[in-house]
């Protein structure tokens, strides 16, 4: 049974069930709520309301979470598109407006929320700017399936720019740091990413088969998200980055060293895990990276984030600025989707 409250005329709260199935059918209370999701129980529960415009948020974001990210989605997402969004929506709209009338919550109201995301609890405006779309997108489908009759979204502003920068490091520093890193599998990697400004996610995911020694190429075809190979951040990502002759040189000694040299195996292979999943990005930059780029001179204040990527903003920025490459062009060779997306001028921040 679906057990709920409902409001009286005057007041009072008083609790109601619905039937869901048999309990040898649904063992588990995952499987009820599946069972629930399916019959619509919670939509149901708020159209019985006696007044129209009276269903809670919770359901609403229900609603919007089995419409856009569920089986019959218009516009399937990536996995790491559905869990951020279904960590957006229960672990903070949820808490704060679960239990609200979702046509009766105010626009003001949002907005000191959103303030006090920042003030209070220390988020960036760049995460908080995020809440405020998804909250934005529930009430849509809302408005879409005619269970809100208005977003008050709309009107709430926050601001989308950060003051993070990416610290730049010098093509002299990077040889420094590789110099700093006494072991050959780190040394290679931090090569590879200096050459060819591939994401984390997409060096870890390189195997042996990737590298087209004839062509001189390196295939871009997916990524390592979440412990296993997914697709590519976006289409303009999938494709091929130059290898360079001296960066083929230095892959080839590594191919000759590293014992998972097999076609199926990570060029970049985590030794303690004996080659069955790449190395992990959070120890190496914490252990290994980031000691390295300190004794090369490189300033990382307390706190502030440094790890591969910077190697890539590092990259852009130098083309552009000292090699005198046009915008479009570094586009090109660092497959973003928008020019912008770089950083070129002003690193870490999005003009």
């Amino acid at each position: 049974m679906l057990r709920y409250r409902v409001r009286t005329a005057d007041g009072r709260r008083v609790e109601n069930n619905l039937p869901v199935g048999f309990l040898r059918d649904f063992p588990s209370e995952k499987a009820a709520w599946r069972e629930v999701d399916r019959l619509g129980l919670l939509i149901r529960i708020n159209s019985d309301a006696p007044a129209p415009g009276r269903l809670r948020f919770d359901s609403l974001c229900e609603q919007y979470l089995k419409n856009d990210f569920g089986a019959d989605a218009v516009r399937p997402k990536t996995e790491r598109t559905v869990l951020n969004t279904e960590h957006i929506v229960r672990a903070y709209l949820i808490p704060r407006w679960g239990e609200e009338i979702a046509d009766e919550i105010k626009s003001l109201d949002i907005q000191r929320w959103l303030k006090s995301l920042h003030n209070d609890d220390g988020l960036a405006w760049t995460t908080i700017s995020k809440m405020r779309g998804t909250m934005l997108r529930v009430y849509k489908v809302g408005i879409l399936h005619e269970l809100v009759t208005r977003n008050p979204v709309l009107p709430v502003e926050t601001r989308c720019t950060t003051s993070y920068k990416a610290i730049l490091v010098t093509p002299q520093q990077t040889l420094v740091i590789i110099e700093n890193l006494p072991n050959a599998l780190h040394r290679i990697l931090v090569l590879t990413c200096a050459a060819t400004a591939l994401r984390f996610s997409e060096l870890l995911s390189l195997r042996w088969s990737d590298v087209l020694w004839e062509e001189a190429k390196i295939a871009i075809t997916k990524r390592w998200s979440r412990g296993k190979d997914g697709p590519t951040k976006t289409r303009k990502a999938e494709g091929h980055v130059a290898l360079h002759p001296v960066l083929a040189c230095q892959l080839m000694e590594w191919h000759a060293q590293t014992p998972y040299a097999k076609a199926t195996d990570f060029i970049f292979p985590s030794l303690k895990a004996e080659g069955r999943v790449p190395l992990s990005p959070a120890v190496f930059v914490a252990d290994h990276l980031r000691p390295a780029a300190l004794k090369a001179g490189v300033q990382i204040p307390d706190g502030h984030r440094f790890g591969l990527h910077n190697l890539r903003h590092s990259l852009s920025h130098w083309l552009v600025n000292k090699a005198k490459v046009a915008p479009k062009v570094v586009q090109t060779i660092l497959r973003h989707s928008r020019i912008h997306d770089a950083g070129y001028l002003h690193p870490g921040r999005r003009r």
